[in-house]
């Protein structure tokens, strides 16, 4: 049995994609008394239909959220920057629109790209082999350094690209943080080596030859840290325990699910909802 006591427990969340009603009904089933926070592992927007009043809600919950950054997350900064434009299928408008964009944007580009705490650590989508908890804060906090920044909108210009697919420790600039940025908001596959794979979305036996989930490598030096992450709708909900990817499709007419972060293993609790097709 875990020490510590279950009202220091936070609950995760899988992605939202503007899924504001199913977030709510997940709400109104935890128990916020025993509850310290509320993780939500990124790509808080966009395809859902409510993506405007999912981040209000979000930020209406103050210090109790702790929120990492997804690809569609950085999307929408990047159109807030002029980097990209809309696409197909995205559902931004009201964002876009909304009197109190400016106001949005900010708090958006101040949120992290890594979270961790007593044990757990949180990130969008992955983690690279040779990265250690502390090497993976430290990556994440240099981006986070650029985002909220002055120079954020020319940051967010440069950013884009799949190269370099290898993450190496003498990379500087905008190398170093293309690398970073994909690990942690849309890495999948890798190889043994740390070589990210961008093609493959299905599930993992979608794996291209020479490469395998991030989280199925055995050298990987996170092995012995709990990580929970969301991204991968397509590898469906998968809790083991040193493991917790929450994206159960909910955007896509699935489940949202949440997740108890109890120490031990045993006393984890899964919370759903089911999702329509309008969330």
């Amino acid at each position: 049995m875990s020490s510590t006591p279950r009202s220091s427990w936070p609950v995760a969340i899988g992605d939202l994609q503007g899924c504001h009603g199913a977030f709510e009904r997940l709400l109104a089933k935890i128990d916020m008394a025993e509850t310290s926070s509320i993780w939500l592992t990124g790509d808080l927007v966009n395809r859902g239909p409510a993506s405007l009043e999912t981040l209000r809600s979000i930020i209406a919950l103050g210090d109790t959220a702790k929120v990492v950054l997804g690809n569609h997350d950085l999307h929408l900064l990047a159109i807030a920057a002029g980097a990209h434009t809309q696409k197909k299928g995205d559902t931004l408008d009201a964002i876009l629109e909304a009197p109190d964009f400016d106001d949005l944007i900010d708090w958006l580009r101040h949120q992290p790209l890594a979270h961790y705490d007593n044990g757990f650590l949180m990130v969008h989508a992955g983690v690279l082999p040779d990265w250690t908890v502390e090497k993976t804060l430290e990556l994440a906090a240099e981006v986070e350094a650029q985002l909220r920044g002055p120079s954020w909108k020319s940051f967010l210009l440069r950013l884009w690209g799949n190269e370099p697919a290898t993450w190496e420790e003498s990379l500087r600039g905008d190398d170093r943080t293309r690398v970073v940025v994909n690990a942690l908001t849309r890495l999948r596959f890798c190889s043994a080596q740390g070589k990210l794979e961008f093609k493959a979305n299905g599930g993992i036996e979608s794996a291209p030859e020479g490469y395998f989930p991030w989280f199925d490598i055995p050298t990987r030096k996170t092995i012995d840290t709990t990580i929970v992450f969301g991204h991968w709708a397509a590898l469906g909900l998968q809790i083991r325990d040193n493991l917790c990817a929450l994206d159960s499709g909910c955007v896509w007419g699935n489940r949202l699910s949440a997740l108890r972060l109890a120490p031990d293993p045993e006393q984890r609790e899964l919370i759903q909802v089911k999702c329509g097709d309008g969330c």
